[in-house]
């Protein structure tokens, strides 16, 4: 008579504790970013205006998407 296997299954592992979401890298989790305004024929910076972070499109919760 053939020997009989017996599987055994792995434990249970417990579950993990929630991880904190790496903040948005562009905006640092404010939502803003600087933009670099350009006038000019030759398009010479003169100043920056904010502008919405497309990365998390602004809404602050400094989530990265694709973390």
């Amino acid at each position: 008579m053939a020997t009989q296997r017996t599987i055994t299954k792995p434990p249970k592992s417990p579950v993990p504790d929630p991880v904190e979401p790496a903040p948005c890298q562009p905006c640092g989790g404010t939502g803003n970013v600087a933009i670099t305004v350009r006038v000019g024929r030759k398009r010479r910076p003169v100043g920056q205006q904010d502008g919405l972070c497309l990365n998390c499109l602004g809404s602050g919760s400094g989530t990265d998407p694709d973390s």
